[in-house]
């Protein structure tokens, strides 16, 4: 069972961004010559294609008529059992 659901927006956002951040510990480390600029485009570019994927994957599921694991157990949690009568949550005393 997983303990989530799966995000590839911030799997794509987090790939860039690592691969940023391995670049410039590349350069850091006297590996290459790598100008400032470069990392701008790694990093913008990523975090604009993590964004278009995460915005089609909220659209895809949302077609789908999947919930997601907050609507699930928040739904789950007030049962018929916990109603009163008339649908509220019945007080004690």
């Amino acid at each position: 069972m997983l303990r989530h659901e799966f995000q590839p927006g911030k799997l794509i956002a987090g790939a860039a961004l690592a691969v940023a951040g391995g670049l410039y510990a590349a350069d850091v480390a006297g590996n290459g010559d790598l100008p400032w600029w470069t990392l701008v485009p790694i990093v913008l570019g990523g975090l604009g294609v993590a964004a278009v994927v995460g915005m089609s994957t909220v659209l895809w599921r949302h077609a789908r008529g999947e919930r997601g694991a907050r609507g699930a157990r928040a739904s789950s949690s007030l049962g018929p059992s916990a109603q009163g009568s008339r649908g509220d949550v019945p007080r004690r005393g």
